[in-house]
């Protein structure tokens, strides 16, 4: 049975969220005796969400500021089919927050209605790894710093300029968004107009008072993860399967990713995608990546797939990372830029040089590490910084990522595909 919830009137119903019914049994996914609550537009009102309901998605759904969505562990949200602006998506504006607690016995799933999972399962039957792009994804938004070109807060990609709920940043490193824990998003992702799109999990300004750990993204048609800024810190994270990168850090992110897994598929774009700071404001933030394993896919081999692409005056550190399982010679990419004389400006490379940019610990023995130009419509050649970069950037041996045994409430794991 399929309820339709109005959410206007939120304040005024009781937390079992009982509505008007619709007799569409035959359509359902679910077998008849499971209660779908369909949830639209703009949540006003402190809201449960209860595992014993399954809450469908009907387009962009926004946690106000000043809103607490809370989401029992066990619970099941799907989202409506829809591509770029019309995707599904379940988005925390600034002010709003979520506590989305889930445990290893009973995680919290955010996956499409095609999938034919049951509250109480891990996974369903109906969708497989190659099984992107169904619906949107869960978006986060905060107060926190960020670094863009003449302004310290942006529109989020996926949502209308007119959309005053799609800003993100400020000046509170310590805003606080919530909490997320044991946390699955699978099936998603959508590309927009313009190079923008909705990521598994994107995270716009999101601060360090905010709590995410355990999180896993699966077959997402875009990027895993993406952070826009923001000082939060993530503890581990899985991405497996996705069609674009796997973590993707932007606009002088200053949080540490402590505890992560990447898994390539064979339509995947770079493991890790990182740049730096747009603008003059905030443009001190670093990066820490730490204690992680990247596992790529042996099919990949003359793709321009690469480990990671370091770019846009990209600035933090690695530490204590494992690459391997792809083919031998694919790169870590590190963009340089020059001038009229072929002198370096600033980019990747000057901040590996200038120490900016550190690398320690980090294995990818049978890879290489590979300057490229990144100035337009230049010629100056990079094989003396290439050469420089592979002194700097030395394989050694690393213990990398947490252990499988981490993982084995995902449904990668379920599927085995975690090695």
């Amino acid at each position: 049975m399929k309820k339709f919830l109005s959410l206007l009137a939120i304040a005024a119903m009781v937390s079992s969220f009982m509505a008007c019914s619709d007799d569409d049994d035959d359509e359902d996914p679910v077998k008849p005796d499971a209660e779908v609550v369909v949830v639209k537009g703009s949540i006003n009102a402190n809201t449960t969400w209860t595992k014993d309901k399954i809450y469908e998605l009907d387009g962009r759904v926004i946690v106000t500021n000043g809103i607490k969505l809370t989401i029992e562990a066990g619970t099941i949200i799907k989202g409506q089919e829809g591509e770029g602006a019309d995707a599904s998506a379940l988005m925390i504006a600034r002010g709003g927050v979520i506590s989305a607690v889930g445990t290893a016995e009973e995680p919290i799933i955010f996956t499409s209605v095609l999938d034919d999972i049951q509250p109480g399962q891990k996974a369903g039957t109906t969708l497989d790894v190659d099984d992107k792009g169904k619906w949107g994804g869960l978006v986060i938004l905060g107060k926190a710093p960020i670094s863009v070109a003449g302004a310290t807060e942006a529109q989020i990609e996926g949502v209308p300029a007119g959309e005053t709920l799609g800003l993100y940043g400020g000046d509170a490193a310590n805003d606080d968004s919530g909490d997320l824990r044991y946390i699955s998003i699978r099936h998603g992702g959508t590309v927009l107009t313009g190079g923008s799109e909705i990521n598994g999990l994107t995270l716009g300004g999101v601060g360090n008072g905010t709590s995410i750990s355990d999180i896993e993204i699966f077959g997402n048609v875009d990027d895993g993860v993406e952070f826009f800024g923001g000082t939060v810190n993530v503890s581990n994270i899985l991405v497996s399967y996705q069609g674009d990168d796997g973590i993707d850090i932007d606009q002088a992110y200053a949080g540490t990713i402590n505890g992560f897994m990447v898994i390539h598929g064979g339509d995947t774009d770079e493991a890790l995608e990182i740049d730096g700071p747009e603008g003059a404001a905030n443009a001190d933030g670093k990066f820490t990546l730490k204690n992680g394993t990247i596992v790529g896919d042996p099919t990949q081999a003359n793709d321009a797939s690469s480990l990671a692409d370091i770019k846009s005056k990209a600035q933090g550190s690695f530490d204590n990372i494992v690459f391997k399982g792809y083919p031998a010679n694919k790169a870590i990419k590190i963009a340089a830029s020059y001038n009229g004389e072929c002198g370096s400006s600033s980019n990747a490379y000057s901040k590996l040089v200038n120490e900016d940019l550190t690398f320690s610990t980090v294995q990818f023995t049978g890879y290489v590490v590979n300057v490229y130009n990144a100035t337009e419509g230049s010629a100056c050649s990079t094989t003396t910084d290439t050469e420089n970069a592979r002194e700097l950037v030395v394989s050694a041996a690393a213990t990398g990522g947490p252990a499988i045994a981490t993982w084995n409430w995902t449904i990668s794991q379920v599927k085995s595909l975690i090695k």
